[in-house]
C-alpha cells in the first residue's frame, strides 16, 4: 500500500524531480529552446517537420531515440519495474551523471550532439523507477502526475476515499520539478551551458547517498 511508502522514497522523488527539472530548464534555454526532460513537444515537433524532412527533422528524431536509448539501457540492468531497494539504483544514477557529464563537454565544445546525451538520461532516469505500490511515478514530467492527481480529486468529489499519502508524493514529485525549473534558469543565466555541472554532481551525490543508506540498513538488519 502507498501508506507503507518510506520516507526516503518521498525525499528521492523530489530530489529527482529537481535533477530533472534542472536539466529541462538548461536544456530550453540553451539547446535552441529543446525539452529533452520529456518527449510529448518532440514528437509533436517532429510530426509538423516530416514534410519538410530537413535538418531539424534528423535532430528531433535523433532526441527521440536518445531517450529511448537511456530508457532501453535503464530496462537492461534494472530488472522491475516496481520500486525495490538495490545497489543498480545508484549505478543507473553513476550512469546518468557520466551522460549528463559527456552532454555538457560536447555542448561546451560546440557539439549539438551533447543535447543527445542529455535526452538518453531523461529517459534513463523516467524508466528507473516506474510504480511504487501502485502509484505510478514518473520524475522527468509532470503530464501523468497532473493527470493522476486530478484522477483523485475527481473521485474525492464523487464520494471515493483520497489517498492523501499518494497525493503527498505527486506534489513532492510536482514542487521538485518547478524548484529544479527555477534553479536551472538561474543557474543558466550565471553559468550558460556550464550549468549542467550542477545535475551532474547532483546525480553522483544521490548515487554515494543511496548506497550509504542501503550499507547503513545492511548492517542495522
Amino acid at each position: 500500500m502507498i501508506t507503507k511508502l518510506p520516507r526516503w522514497v518521498e525525499y528521492g522523488a523530489f530530489l529527482l524531480a529537481l535533477l530533472a527539472g534542472i536539466v529541462n530548464a538548461i536544456g530550453l534555454l540553451g539547446f535552441q529552446h529543446q525539452a529533452v526532460s520529456h518527449i510529448s513537444g518532440t514528437v509533436t515537433l517532429l510530426g509538423t517537420s516530416v514534410l519538410e524532412f530537413n535538418h531539424q527533422t534528423g535532430h528531433l528524431l535523433l532526441i527521440l531515440l536518445s531517450f529511448l536509448f537511456g530508457a532501453t539501457l535503464s530496462g537492461t540492468f534494472i530488472e522491475s519495474t516496481a520500486l525495490k531497494l538495490g545497489r543498480r539504483y545508484g549505478v543507473a544514477l553513476c550512469i546518468e551523471s557520466a551522460l549528463l557529464a559527456l552532454s555538457y563537454y560536447l555542448l561546451s565544445n560546440g557539439h549539438q550532439s551533447g543535447q543527445y546525451f542529455a535526452s538518453a538520461a531523461c529517459g534513463l532516469q523516467n524508466a528507473m523507477i516506474t510504480t511504487f505500490s501502485g502509484a505510478i511515478i514518473r520524475t522527468t514530467h509532470m503530464t501523468g502526475i497532473m493527470t493522476d492527481l486530478g484522477i483523485m480529486i475527481g473521485a474525492k468529489l464523487r464520494g471515493e476515499s483520497f489517498d492523501f499519502r499518494k497525493a503527498k508524493l505527486f506534489l513532492f514529485i510536482f514542487s521538485g520539478f518547478l524548484s529544479g525549473g527555477i534553479l536551472g534558469a538561474n543557474l543558466y543565466a550565471r553559468l550558460s551551458i556550464a550549468a549542467l555541472i550542477v545535475p551532474v554532481l547532483l546525480a553522483l551525490t544521490l548515487a554515494v547517498t543511496y548506497w550509504l543508506y542501503i550499507a547503513e540498513r545492511h548492517i542495522n538488519h
